[in-house]
């Protein structure tokens, strides 16, 4: 029988296929105990199995290129981080050892005690770090069943299904996506998580807070999901099939039409030219960007290099990669950002500080950097004879105070001075500009404007600080939106002062890249966007549509708003949409 489960849109599309439940916390496991002489033979499985996840992260992130790398690498490294945990691994051993139990009955207790850990945190990132303490021993799990029962696989890669899940990690979602996986229902989840954010670069429908999905859909099930009105229909009739074949044929007509915008001018409807960069990090964003008429390169990521590593890329290799990048860009202006590493990207090599209370406010960014000059110095140089071969500027992440750009500019001055004694050759300028990201850089952006040369606004991790609400927790999804007045009047403060400054201001957060917040940011001046690649024919065509005079002339109304849903239903009026909610501002376009 015919049967509709609503859900909220986290990537837009549809799919049609048949469902696959992964319900983890459900695997069965045998809990009598241990005999003494089983032991020996218990831990062995159980090493095999940790062993197993180990290699399985190793292959996926082997397998990965590009932009999908990119969004999931720093996943596996947390992952295969905890899968060596000492303290982890000890309790383990201990609970098969001493408490006598299985293998798998030791690591679900392990799993739900950490969990319960976790959970308890005041600190809201922390506790968030819950789901992957969960993901991982979930994998352990599984390949520990795999041993004995290697049909039970829980994730195998299924061409034609549509995973039905509570919550899908984003190591796991890459690997099924690249066997054929049609499309994902949470049952829990938030818009603005880590999964949520792979699967619309992924271009996979995707709906969350499907609440009844994991009781009401059955292994096997012929299901339509249709992430355009947010929901799930089991058992579809020949009336929803019509319709799911009508949006096949409407989707590849619209897919035609925006690849003739390739080559076309930005502009608004009112002619004003806008510039949209494309966010990269290897050669085939480079080429993606490129093919999409992007204006150039407004963020490209140098971690991707230290992340591959197991020690530390030598100067050659970093400029060589830099160097690549800025010619094959053709001419076009390139933004390198330093490195970037800390919070939930740790290196092989062992920068990161490790066990920080809370790394997400701990040592990262430019202060990771300053902390290590001599590796620090080792990039500045490659940068520097690279910015040769085309134009680059030079982007700063996680600046706190005027402090560390003026130590930065220091060793960017020592850099050229050694490079000029080696005789070689250097650009004339190399501007040098600050990611606004932490909330004091913000407010205080006018002092740091006399440092810089530029300005490009980080929003995934001004929102977060801003708000103090993780974007991947579903249970502060009425906090963690970006049209909260706080927000909008820091962005409003940071792009006017760097126009009053005459200095460029541009934003590579996950909203640019959004067609629903793209009004809202010609609201408040921006003019510079910076992107995911395949973001751009979608936002060029939205900015067609768009009058910036008459949507300028609404700032200070918006600006007023007291509260987010205040400001949503103002921007629904000023762009004309009188549909109810924009919802669309709530998890459609693709994200940083």
């Amino acid at each position: 029988m015919r049967q509709i489960l609503p859900g909220t849109i986290a990537a837009h599309g549809m799919a049609l296929g048949r469902a696959r439940l992964v319900q983890p916390s459900r695997y069965s496991v045998d809990t009598r105990p241990l005999g003494d002489d089983e032991i020996e033979q218990e831990i062995e499985l159980l090493h095999r199995a940790l062993e197993t996840a180990r290699r399985e992260l190793r292959e996926l992130r082997g397998k990965l290129h590009g932009t999908l790398a990119r969004e999931v690498n720093e996943f596996i490294d947390a992952h295969s981080l905890l899968l060596d945990d000492e303290e982890l691994l000890r309790g383990l051993d201990d609970m098969v050892r001493i408490g006598h139990y299985r293998p798998g009955a030791a690591l679900i207790k392990q799993r739900d005690r950490l969990s319960a850990v976790f959970e308890a945190m005041d600190d809201p990132y922390l506790r968030s770090r819950k789901e992957d303490v969960e993901q991982v021993i979930n994998r352990v799990i599984s390949a520990l069943q795999r041993q004995t029962s290697p049909e039970e696989r829980k994730l195998a890669a299924r061409v034609g299904e549509i995973l039905i899940a509570d919550s899908i990690a984003p190591a796991e979602m890459a690997q099924l996506a690249g066997s054929g996986l049609l499309g994902v229902i949470g049952s829990s989840g938030s818009v603005y998580s880590h999964s949520a954010i792979l699967a619309r670069s992924l271009g996979l429908p995707m709906l969350v807070g499907t609440r009844d999905a994991l009781s009401e859909i059955h292994d096997d099930d012929l299901v339509l999901l249709d992430a355009e009105r947010g929901e799930a229909v089991v058992h579809p009739t020949a009336q929803d099939l019509a319709h799911y074949r009508a949006w096949q044929r409407g989707a590849l007509i619209e897919g035609r039409r925006l690849a003739k915008l390739a080559n076309a001018p930005t502009r608004t409807r009112d002619g004003i030219e806008i510039s949209l960069y494309a966010n990269a990090e290897t050669a085939a964003d480079v080429a993606t960007a490129r093919a999409r008429g992007a204006d150039g390169v407004g963020l490209y990521r140098t971690e991707f290099l230290f992340l591959k590593h197991k020690g530390l890329p030598s100067e050659d290799e970093q400029f060589i990669a830099y160097r690549d990048l800025v010619m094959g860009m053709g001419g076009l202006p390139v933004t390198i950002r330093t490195l970037d590493l800390g919070a939930d990207k740790a290196d092989a090599a062992g920068l990161v500080v490790r066990g920080e209370d809370n790394p997400a406010l701990g040592v990262r960014g430019v202060r990771l950097s300053l902390r290590y000059p001599a590796v620090f110095s080792t990039q500045i140089r490659a940068i520097l004879r690279a910015a040769c071969y085309g134009p680059v500027r030079v982007l700063v992440p996680m600046v706190t105070q005027p402090d560390e750009m003026i130590a930065v500019r220091t060793l960017f001055k020592l850099a050229r001075q050694e490079l000029e004694r080696e005789n070689i050759d250097l650009p004339e300028i190399l501007p040098l500009g600050a990611m606004i990201e932490v909330p004091a850089a913000a407010i205080n952006v006018r002092a740091l404007l006399a440092y810089c040369d530029f300005l490009s606004i980080g929003t995934n991790d001004l929102a977060q600080y801003v708000l103090a609400a993780d974007r991947g927790n579903d249970a502060l999804e009425n906090i963690y939106n970006p049209l909260q007045p706080a927000f909008l009047r820091l962005l409003s403060h940071v792009i006017s002062s760097g126009r009053r400054a005459r200095k460029p201001v541009s934003l590579c957060g996950e909203i640019a890249g959004d067609v629903n917040f793209t009004a809202l940011l010609l609201v408040l001046g921006l003019n510079e966007f910076s992107m995911h690649p395949g973001q751009i024919l979608q936002v060029r065509d939205r900015l067609a549509t768009l009058d910036r005079a008459h949507l300028r002339s609404h700032a200070t109304q918006l600006l007023r708003a007291f509260t987010h849903e205040e400001a949503e239903a103002m921007l629904a009026e000023i762009t004309g949409n009188h549909g109810g909610r924009s919802g669309s501002i709530l998890g459609t376009g693709n994200l940083e």
